[in-house]
């Protein structure tokens, strides 16, 4: 097979000489006849924390390449940290995905290996390798262990909420509050709950994107190592089998990640990523899908934050493996992997070591608990809710709306003390989309308030065009589409009217009338609100992003480009 690469390396002229002469440092003479050029994609970064030891991952990768004959090129790319990126990393997910995909397509590279770990690595990463259309794998960077604070475990992000609710609410010291912080974060890797972070994780190894057995695997863990090594091989043979994203990534492969999101009680933010994915392979993928193959899989992971463990007692128990045998018959059992094998054919071979962590179908954590799709007036191109982290009694309400204009506008005010609020009131906030923010940030858990939470209240409905953390809980409707800046009825909510939330019936709905809601307009503070970018990236994005229901991509990167450079550089 002729290798892609060969396009910069073959040949006597003054191009092919340029593309190997300044490549010959230290590699030897074969290296650019007929050894496939593997690049390692990573994400490592000191500011982001959960993707620091990377760099260790990628040298596994590394030794697997050479073992396998292949040429391994380090390719640092753009990273983006959950915890530390404002306005929020979700802002910058379509542009890491876009520079990706051009620096694979530019180069002389015949396959990859994507590193990542934190919430939007993974998701950019396949977005670009799905664009390029490369062979292409990816290695997981790990969850962290799991830390413990005054002898009980902690659990990442899922605890950040609780114990800060719990100090406004009086029940905990600001000392004691501040003295978890040590103990939370206990090594390297990522968060250590079903967040966002592990829910990609373990998705992209249903998509069949990762080694199966793989994912889950503790970032401290040797046999995390062991894998990159393998991966690396494998890599390389699937250059040899031309075997590319567009060979394995399948409409099949997204209705087993559906169902694994649900069996697992993953994070709302994978339909999104999702969404957008399976926009760049150009499958047909849509909110009704998740709603159909997923929303009444039972969830067996008994894990924060719908539970109670976390992602080392996952992978003890035996990880996605075990989970998806649970469900075989509700996958698609024609979906590849990166192997070239179905991922059905690794079931086989996958015991349940603690069923505890791991419900057996007949005893479920919940009967049915995947992520449902709401519609109704206030969302009239669909919302999201996790009935598994939600309150059951809230699953089915009416209640006033208190409506927030803005973050800004509800930090001022949650904590006033004559705030018009009971534990039956919805909140509300607008603003927090894909265009109004801008990059639909993770604030719709908004905290309770602080007079609610001196009385013992711990849920309320929470009403957002906004994500929120895959780590949080609590009976939030979330991806509200159209959101308010792109001119949905969100936009149109008022202090008082009243909402009406009913899971079990998919309903979200504003008990207002369609002629008065025609004639209402959004009033100044909300207009106000949203972003109005004047140059740069975020210029760009405003003016090209799409809506939560169809993965907040942008317009102009739909579909894929393919690999092909045609033009020469010099």
């Amino acid at each position: 097979m002729k290798l892609r690469s060969s396009q910069w390396y073959t040949g006597q002229d003054r191009n092919a000489y340029i593309h190997r002469a300044w490549m010959r440092r230290g590699v030897p003479d074969d290296a650019f006849t007929g050894r496939p050029q593997i690049a390692i994609a990573n994400t490592a970064s000191d500011l982001t924390p959960c993707n620091a030891h990377l760099s260790e991952v990628a040298a596994s990768v590394r030794n697997g390449v050479y073992e396998a004959g292949g040429i391994p090129l380090d390719l640092p790319v753009v990273s983006l940290g959950e915890t530390q990126m404002r306005p929020t990393a979700m802002l910058w997910r379509n542009m890491a995905a876009m520079a990706t995909e051009e620096m694979l397509r530019a180069n002389p590279l015949d396959g990859v290996v994507l590193l990542g770990g934190c919430d939007k690595t993974i998701p950019s990463l396949l977005m670009a390798a799905a664009s390029v259309d490369l062979p292409a794998v990816v290695v997981p960077g790990g969850p962290m262990l799991t830390g413990t604070f005054r002898g009980k475990p902690l659990g990442c992000g899922t605890d950040v909420w609780k114990l800060s609710e719990e100090v406004r609410g009086g029940t905990l010291t600001q000392e004691d509050f501040t003295r978890s912080e040590s103990a939370m974060i206990r090594s390297r890797g990522h968060c250590n709950t079903m967040g966002t972070a592990s829910t990609m994780a373990l998705v992209a190894e249903a998509l069949g994107a990762v080694v199966p057995g793989v994912a889950g695997t503790p970032a401290p863990d040797s046999r995390l190592l062991q894998a990159a090594h393998d991966t690396g091989r494998l890599a390389v043979e699937m250059v040899g089998a031309d075997r590319r994203p567009a060979t394995f990534l399948t409409k099949a492969s997204f209705h087993n990640a559906i169902v694994a999101l649900a069996a697992i009680g993953g994070s709302t933010n994978a339909v999104v990523h999702l969404l957008a994915i399976a926009g760049r392979l150009g499958i047909d993928l849509t909110l009704d899908d998740f709603d159909r193959i997923g929303s009444r899989v039972p969830v067996l992971v008994d894990l924060q934050p719908a539970g109670r463990f976390l992602m080392e007692d996952f992978h003890r128990a035996g990880g996605l493996l075990t989970v998806l045998r649970e469900v075989r018959d509700l996958l698609d059992p024609d979906a590849l992997t990166v192997t070239g094998r179905p991922l059905v054919n690794y079931l086989d071979d996958a015991p349940t070591w603690d069923t505890e962590v791991i419900r057996t179908r007949e005893q479920p954590l919940l009967a049915e608990g995947g992520i449902a799709v709401l519609r109704g007036n206030l969302a009239p191109d669909g919302a999201l809710i996790k009935p598994a982290a939600a309150s059951p009694h809230l699953l089915q309400h009416r209640g006033r709306a208190l409506v927030f204009d803005s973050i800004e506008d509800f930090h001022a005010r949650i904590d006033d003390p004559d705030l018009d609020v009971d534990a039956d009131s919805v909140l509300v906030l607008r603003g927090c989309g894909p265009k109004g923010y801008p990059g639909m940030p993770e604030v719709s858990n908004m905290p309770l308030p602080k007079k609610l939470l001196e009385q013992g209240v711990r849920d309320m409905v929470r009403v957002c065009d906004g994500r929120m953390s895959g780590t949080a809980y609590g009976t939030v409707v979330l991806h509200v589409a159209p959101e308010a800046a792109a001119g949905g009825p969100l936009a149109l909510v008022r202090t008082g009217d009243v909402v009406s939330l009913d899971v079990a019936a998919r309903r979200i709905d504003l008990d207002v009338s369609e002629d008065e809601l025609a004639h209402r307009t959004p009033n100044k503070t909300t207009l106000d609100g949203f972003a109005a970018p004047r140059r740069g990236w975020e210029r760009l994005y405003v003016d090209h992003v799409q809506q939560a229901d169809t993965g907040a991509d942008l317009d102009f990167l739909i579909g894929s480009s393919g690999s092909d450079v045609s033009r020469e550089s010099h």
